[in-house]
């Protein structure tokens, strides 16, 4: 993972805001694989804002949120706080502080390590063998994707979207943040390789959106230094209504999944699995 991406100031208001949370059915279903407990610790890498993290410390002993931006981990401390979450932790850092906290916490120490749309950020393969000693027997590694990027998806108002931030920004948005079959694929090498046992399990649900959290989502997903200044976004929301003409209201269907790598006995023995709920 990167430090200093961009995601702080503003922004961090805007991703806490417009980014969805994980429906009750993705957390019973982390909970369901690694058969968690209130025994349980739990890391949440590349937290953000505890979308994940907080849902999570409901069902376990302890989570601890690890992310390089300070801004987001004093929001997710203050979601946290708002929802009266008191065993939740918050760290600064990425991938490459996870040797140090192994040895804090010890080996077989953690019931699951998750990793919720920021896996592209990081280095999976060192990632995955790193974490292979410190999960229990049952635990292991969750990596979930919560849908596509709002210009990546197949409606008409997506491909519209696309168009007219690509002429804004002067560049390519393609790049799928880890959510393409190809980068999907790759982790699931990568977990089967350090040593886990691979499942997939798939969610779907939908959201409507208007053009207001249209519009924050995309700032959600910029660097600070690329959001529009406050007096011309109004004119940067018009300009998207006008390029999505006739859509007034925007229908997304989210795509979960959840690839799962669990650590079984013996290590050698490893099984590939895809399931549905």
């Amino acid at each position: 993972m990167t430090p200093g991406l961009g995601f702080r100031g503003e922004v961090v208001d805007f991703y806490h805001r417009y980014r969805h949370g994980y429906p009750p059915s993705v957390i019973d279903a982390l909970v369901a694989a690694f058969t968690l407990t209130r025994a349980d610790t739990v890391v949440d890498l590349g937290c953000g804002t505890g979308q994940l993290t907080i849902p999570i410390a409901h069902r376990v002993h302890a989570v601890v949120g690890v992310d390089p931006e300070p801004d987001m981990l004093t929001r997710a401390r203050t979601a946290a706080a708002e929802q009266s979450v008191a065993n939740a932790t918050w760290v600064i850092g990425t991938d490459a502080e996870l040797p140090a906290l192994g040895r804090l916490f010890g080996a077989g120490s953690l019931g699951a390590v998750t990793i919720g749309q920021a896996l592209h950020w990081m280095r999976p393969d060192e990632l995955f063998r790193t974490l292979f000693p410190l999960v229990r027997v049952g635990g292991g590694v969750a990596v979930v994707t919560n849908g596509s990027p709002l210009w990546l998806q197949d409606t008409d108002w997506s491909r519209a979207l696309r168009g007219w931030l690509e002429g804004w920004l002067d560049r390519d948005l393609g790049y799928a943040c880890g959510t393409d079959t190809d980068s999907q694929l790759r982790y699931r090498a990568a977990l089967s390789t350090a040593g886990f046992d691979v499942r997939e399990t798939h969610l779907r649900y939908a959201a409507e959106l208007d053009l207001e959290q249209l519009v924050g989502g995309i700032y959600s997903a910029l660097p600070v230094d690329q959001l529009p200044p406050p007096d011309q976004r109004p004119r940067f929301a018009e300009q998207i209504r006008r390029a999505l003409h006739p859509d007034q209201r925007f229908v997304e269907h989210v795509d979960v999944t959840l690839l799962i790598g669990i650590k079984n006995q013996p290590p050698g023995r490893r099984r590939s699995a895809t399931s549905a709920v």
